[in-house]
């Protein structure tokens, strides 16, 4: 047979071949041709979306292209077929099982009108070669087709906590307009939001279908610890915990199992984890969720966290930037300072950051905190009048000159809430929004008056005071996050029971509550034992659990080891009635819980403070004292026969101090902190201590 009549003979075969197989279907083309469908692509051949290959496995993605610049997941009537099949097979979902067996094979997936394909190089390590061309540009085709509102849309995240004084726990008609008509990028939910699995599921399912494009970047912080927003569910120790356990290894799992329940209820980035280093012990904000002092613990458990977090798919966020640990007020009521020079902030503040964006974390957030040494731009306070600092959220030298410039971030920016005392205060909410575009920031975080705060944006680009250019690098990086973590809309988007489903088996399950009991019981810290611990399991001794916040909790968890404990639960006053004082008399072994958060509450002269005083004076039983949260409980009453610190008020964290104190498992957790004397040079535990059985 002459070589071009093979050739032509070979091409009809090939065509046969693909018309029996059902790549092409007239009718079904050009219906999707009416639907404003300009092409079909594999996800894996866009730049952004990560092609590394682990495993025999590999699920490959298809994307609808649209001549308004939009592109939506597509999976029904769509044929894939591999051309060398001792290479990987592909079946009809996509999902291609690698042979062993080396070469190259190319998969191919075709609509019925258009067509894609990736390459598979197969050996020892497999990898996907991505095909070249233009129409993989899918980001940069999005931005050149969408309106100013819409890129505007992308960097504004409301939350939607309440809605006419009531909790927002269902999608209600006015929030799916707001959504719609701001071309929202995001929504941030809180604790007032989420309150069982199956509801969250299906509020969450909800906001992302009365998105019209570009899929929702649906936020939380669950940080763990005292800032967990999911009421169902496990509630992991927090970082403070987790910095006295040492183990990255329980840390990484921490963040896998909070990344697989956030997932599984299609929420997609997580405001964590908290990477300011908290080596001031008058911090009212941070505290316990830190780490704790030492920036390399900070930065090895973060990134831990970080890792078993992103392995999820759940978006990351490094925050305060450039760090939030050193302060002594509280900026959702003032403007904190840090008066550190660029060298001292690289060492310690900027330490943790630098290493998460060096381990590519998704996103940073900003601290409504101001850095003199870095940015000593003086503005006009609209509270009084007065010459303040520029915070770091609005200043253009940290956001831009530092972080993106010397420090190479090449994720999202975010700011804190604005609607903080430190911002909206200062500067107003319109102002404000402003001012932290222009500096760098991608992602404003709940704007004080959504219609205000977008028609200010625009504005200001409309007058050229923030450029276009500047909003387009911003909606680039949005919607590179989107594209890399798939938060893609859908064309056949999940049935909503069957999501509810895998979420129920998924949030709280007992494996996932295995990793919370042991996380618990690595943190808890043993810091003085004068013979006293570990208790006698269910001897004979009268034993008294006394204390005022939490302390139910804290007795409930004694008294599953001592049943005949008795629980005493002080007034605001903390002052023992005649009937209470009896008892507390009476005691052999007294389980004192004390919680603090700042430092009037830890303060010697605080009326929680001097009954534990007086009890140590009076009492003739051992006094064994808890620090429910802040392990720093103990500067006020040094003198107590044992303390035990447990970082955080969980019911994981008070079930593991019982078990400690009874002598169930030996504590192992280490002082992630310096516990300062009476003086201001001295030591009362240093940064590492921790005693044992």
């Amino acid at each position: 047979m002459p070589r071009k009549l093979k050739r032509n003979f070979i091409f009809l075969l090939a065509f046969a071949l693909i018309v029996s197989q059902g790549w092409m279907n007239p009718s079904d083309a050009q219906a999707k041709k009416d639907e404003g469908q300009t092409d079909l692509i594999i996800m894996q051949n866009v730049p952004e979306v990560e092609t590394n290959v682990e495993g025999k496995t590999i699920q490959l993605g298809a994307l609808h292209i649209y001549d308004d610049g939009h592109f939506m997941k597509t999976s029904d009537e769509l044929t894939w077929h591999s051309s060398n099949k001792n290479v990987a097979s592909v079946d009809k979902t996509g999902k291609v099982t690698l042979k062993d067996h080396p070469g190259r094979t190319f998969i191919y997936v075709s609509d019925g009108n258009d067509r894609d394909r990736i390459a598979i190089h197969g050996s020892k390590s497999p990898k996907l070669i991505k095909e070249k061309g233009m129409k993989y540009d899918i980001i940069q085709h999005a931005i050149n087709k969408m309106t100013l509102e819409e890129k505007v849309g992308q960097m504004l995240m409301p939350d939607y906590r309440k809605w006419n004084g009531e909790n927002v726990t269902e999608m209600l008609p006015e929030i799916e307009q707001q959504v719609k008509d701001y071309h929202l990028g995001g929504v941030i939910l809180f604790r007032e939001n989420v309150v069982t699995t199956e509801q969250t599921a299906k509020l969450v399912s909800d906001y992302q279908e009365a998105s019209e494009k570009y899929g929702l970047l649906m936020t939380i912080d669950q940080e763990g610890g005292i800032v967990t927003r999911l009421q169902s569910g496990t509630d992991m120790p927090g970082n403070m915990a987790l910095g006295a356990a040492r183990s990255e290894e329980v840390t990484q799992d921490v963040g896998r199992v909070i990344g697989e329940e956030l997932a599984s209820l299609g929420i997609n980035m997580n405001l964590a984890p908290v990477l300011d280093v908290n080596n001031n012990p008058d911090n009212p904000v941070i505290g316990v969720r830190s780490y704790g002092e030492d920036p390399e613990l900070v930065a090895d458990q973060g990134i831990a966290y970080i890792k078993g977090l992103q392995e999820t798919g759940v978006a990351a966020t490094a925050k305060h930037f450039p760090g939030h640990g050193d302060t002594a007020v509280d900026s959702h009521l003032g403007l904190p300072e840090v008066p550190h020079d660029k060298e001292r902030l690289k060492k310690v503040e900027l330490y943790p950051f630098q290493q998460a964006m060096e381990a590519g974390i998704d996103a940073v957030m900003t601290a409504h905190v101001t850095f003199p040494k870095i940015d000593d731009t003086k503005v006009i306070s609209k509270k009084d009048g007065e010459e303040i600092s520029l915070p770091a959220t609005l200043s253009e030298k940290v956001l831009t000159g530092l972080m993106r410039e010397e420090m190479g971030h090449e994720g999202v920016i975010i700011t804190d809430a604005m609607n903080m005392g430190a911002i909206v205060e200062h500067f107003g909410a319109v102002d404000a929004a402003v001012r932290t575009v222009k500096a760098g920031t991608d992602i404003v975080l709940m704007p004080v008056g959504l219609p205000e705060v977008a028609d200010g944006l625009l504005e200001a680009v409309r007058s050229r005071e923030i450029s276009n250019e500047r909003i387009e690098a911003s909606v680039e990086r949005i919607l590179t996050l989107k594209v890399n973590r798939g938060i893609i809309k859908s064309e056949d988007p999940e049935n909503v029971d069957e999501k509810i489903q895998k979420a129920k088996e998924t949030v709280g399950s007992d494996a996932h509550k295995a990793v919370e009991k042991t996380a618990a019981e690595k943190s808890i810290t043993l810091i003085k034992n004068e013979n006293v611990l570990p208790l006698t399991k269910q001897s004979d001794e009268n034993v008294v659990v006394l204390g005022r916040s939490f302390i139910d909790s804290l007795g409930e968890a004694v008294k599953k080891h001592q049943p005949n404990a008795t629980v005493i639960s002080l007034n605001s006053n903390y002052e023992l009635t005649e009937e209470q004082r009896e008892v507390v008399e009476s005691a052999d072994k007294i389980i004192v819980g004390t919680y603090t958060y700042s430092v009037g509450t830890r303060s010697e002269d605080h009326p929680q403070m001097k009954l534990v005083s007086h009890l140590m004076e009076t009492s003739e039983a051992e006094l064994i004292g808890v620090g429910i949260r802040n392990p720093y409980d103990i500067m006020a009453y040094p003198e107590i026969d044992s303390y035990l610190a447990q970082y955080g008020f969980r019911t994981a964290s008070f079930e593991a101090t019982a078990a400690a104190i009874f002598g169930e498992y030996t504590p192992s957790g280490k002082l992630p902190v310096t516990i300062p004397g009476a003086n201001e040079n001295d030591v009362l535990y240093p940064f590492g201590h921790g005693l044992t059985y």
